[in-house]
C-alpha cells in the first residue's frame, strides 16, 4: 500500500505538468492527428517526456495518433514503464538508431531524440562517439526519405557552438563559432554539428521538414541524479542529507528550463518551426553554480551544507553555457513559464517520492 501511494503521488506531481504542457500547446496538436509517430530515444530524460506529454494529448484530445518507440531493451522498458510500454497508441521496438530494421508504413512525423555519451574512443572504434552519433542521424533520415515523412524533428545540442566565449552572455543561433577542430574531447559537439547539417541536406533534396532544436541545461522528473547534470547532483546531494558539493569554483554560469516547458518548446518546434533553421531550446535567465546550489535548499526548504572546492581565481573570467532564445519567443512565442525554483521543487518532490 505504502509503494502504490508513492506512485499515486508522483503521478499527480506528473499531472500538473502534463496539464501545463496542453494548455500551452493548443494549436499544436491537430498537425499531429490521426498520424504516426516515430520516435528514438523515447526511453530517455527528453524522449520519456516528449512521450508521457503524447500520451497524455493523445487520450484526453482524441488525437488517434499511434507511437513507435524504439529503444534497445524493450523488456526493460515495460518492466520500469508500464504504463507507458501497455498503451495501446505506444509499439516498442527493440534496436539501435544505427542500424533498426525500417517498419512498414509510412510516418509522417519523427522525433530523433537518441543520442551518444561522451564515450572514450578505442582501437576498434576510435571515432566513438562522433561515429555512432553520425551513423544514427543518418540511418534515421534515410527511414523519413523512404517512409512518407513530413516533419522530421532532431534534438541537438548547445555543445555544437563549442565554448562560449567570455564577451557573449547568451549565444545566438546566429554565432557560427563551434568546437575547435583540433580537440578531440569535442567529439559530441561535432557529431551534432554534423547530424545538423545532414538534416538540412536531406531537407533540401527530398523536400521534408527537418526542424533543428540545440538543447542547453534542463530540471525536471526522469532527470538522472547521479549523471553530469549539476542541477540532479545537487537534488541528489540534498535527497541524501548533504552537503552539496560543487567541484570547481561555483562561480561558471548555467541556466535551465523546466522540463514541461522543455515539452511545449519541442512540440511547439515540431509542428510550427521552419526547416532547416536552429532553435535555441533553454532558459536565458543564468545563476552561477554557487548559487543554483542554494537555490537547490531553498525549493527543497532543507538546511544543508554547501561545499565548494575551490576558490575563484582573481580577475579569471567566468564560464557560461546561456541561450538567448529570442528566436524561439519572437517567431514561435514560446518562453521558459515554470520558474527554476518552482522546477527544481517538483523535481525535488518527485525524486524523493520515487526513492532516488
Amino acid at each position: 500500500m505504502y509503494c502504490e501511494a508513492r506512485a499515486d503521488l508522483q503521478r499527480a506531481l506528473l499531472e500538473q505538468d502534463f496539464n501545463h504542457v496542453l494548455e500551452h500547446t493548443s494549436g499544436v496538436w491537430g498537425a499531429l492527428a490521426g498520424g504516426r509517430l516515430f520516435i528514438t530515444g523515447g526511453t530517455g530524460f527528453v524522449g520519456r517526456w516528449l512521450l508521457e506529454t503524447l500520451l497524455w494529448a493523445n487520450a484526453r484530445l482524441d488525437l488517434g495518433v499511434s507511437a513507435f518507440v524504439l529503444t534497445r531493451d524493450p523488456d526493460r522498458f515495460r518492466l520500469g514503464s508500464p504504463r507507458l510500454a501497455n498503451d495501446r497508441a505506444v509499439t516498442l521496438m527493440r534496436g539501435d538508431a544505427c542500424c533498426f530494421g525500417f517498419p512498414d508504413g509510412e510516418f509522417p512525423f519523427i522525433i530523433h531524440a537518441a543520442t551518444e555519451r561522451q564515450i572514450e574512443p578505442t582501437a576498434a572504434r576510435p571515432l566513438s562517439t562522433f561515429d555512432l552519433d553520425i551513423e544514427a542521424t543518418r540511418h534515421v533520415l534515410e527511414f523519413a526519405r523512404t517512409h512518407g515523412t513530413r516533419r522530421l524533428l532532431f534534438t541537438s545540442s548547445g555543445a555544437a557552438y563549442g565554448q562560449q566565449p567570455p564577451e557573449i552572455t547568451h549565444l545566438t543561433e546566429n554565432y557560427t563559432g563551434g568546437p575547435p577542430t583540433n580537440d578531440t574531447r569535442a567529439a559530441y559537439g561535432q557529431a551534432k554539428r554534423v547530424s545538423e547539417f545532414l538534416c538540412a541536406m536531406y531537407s533540401r533534396q527530398y523536400g521534408f521538414a527537418t526542424l533543428i532544436a540545440r538543447l542547453f541545461a534542463f530540471v525536471g522528473p526522469y532527470l538522472p541524479l547521479d549523471q553530469n547534470f549539476a542541477v540532479g547532483n545537487f537534488i541528489r546531494d540534498v535527497l541524501k542529507g548533504g552537503p552539496i558539493r560543487i567541484n570547481g569554483d561555483g562561480t561558471s554560469y548555467r541556466s535551465y528550463l523546466y522540463a514541461a516547458d522543455l515539452a511545449v518548446w519541442l512540440w511547439t518546434i515540431l509542428a510550427r518551426g521552419e526547416s532547416a533553421r536552429l532553435y535555441n531550446v533553454g532558459s536565458d535567465c543564468s545563476l552561477t553554480i554557487a548559487d543554483l546550489a542554494r537555490t537547490v535548499t531553498d525549493a527543497a526548504a532543507v538546511d544543508v551544507r554547501i561545499e565548494i572546492a575551490a576558490k575563484p581565481v582573481a580577475g579569471a573570467i567566468p564560464s557560461r553555457y546561456v541561450p538567448s532564445v529570442d528566436r524561439a519567443r519572437d517567431e514561435l512565442g514560446l518562453a521558459p513559464i515554470i520558474s527554476l525554483k518552482e522546477g527544481v521543487r517538483r523535481s525535488y518532490a518527485w525524486a524523493r517520492e520515487s526513492g532516488a
